[in-house]
């Protein structure tokens, strides 16, 4: 993200700051639904549901602003369809995951994976399964370590929304763009 954050200042001012928002906002959004995951086990509707808008907002915004058609915001060859695509292949996965055992994944976490998939989707597949893939890893050895150090079992619950916007952070900060 941050590349593609440095690649819009010099060519796309309109862009950058629209980004730069997303990110802002990614970063607001994130701590918020931590520390109520962590606290409540819970996400919130009140905070889940407006960042659809405001993320596919800022992010289409950008993309548009950009006047790019090739890199990450591309699906099946049309242009920004990427950010909606990855959206809805997160919640999707997720969704399946919700269905296939229930206990194991919160409806919250469901319909957080939509959000995170417009960032991803931003950037690219690439980012989509690296974020994916590392909130599962985050989580295992979060779990792992709650285990080892005798302060859960195997039936602890343990909130996963912070492991998978910890991911998909990871994804657009370490993956180039």
């Amino acid at each position: 993200m941050i590349r593609r954050l440095g690649e819009l200042w010099g060519t796309s001012f309109p862009a950058f700051w629209l980004l730069l928002a997303a990110c802002v906002y990614f970063a607001i959004m994130a701590a918020r639904l931590t520390v109520i995951d962590v606290r409540h086990h819970l996400l919130p509707n009140r905070i889940v549901f407006p960042s659809y808008a405001i993320a596919g907002v800022l992010l289409l915004g950008a993309a548009i602003a950009a006047g790019t058609s090739d890199g990450g915001a591309s699906f099946l060859g049309v242009p920004y369809l990427g950010i909606v695509a990855g959206g809805a292949v997160l919640w999707v996965f997720y969704f399946i995951l919700r269905l296939v055992y229930p206990p194991g994944m919160g409806f919250g976490d469901v319909k957080l994976a939509g959000v995170l998939g417009l960032y991803l989707g931003y950037l690219g597949w690439a980012h989509v399964f690296v974020g994916t893939f590392a909130a599962f890893l985050f989580g295992g050895l979060w779990g792992l370590a709650v285990l080892v150090s005798r302060r859960g079992t195997l039936k602890s619950s343990i909130p996963f929304g912070p492991f998978m916007l910890a991911g998909a952070a990871a994804a657009m900060l370490v993956l180039p763009a």
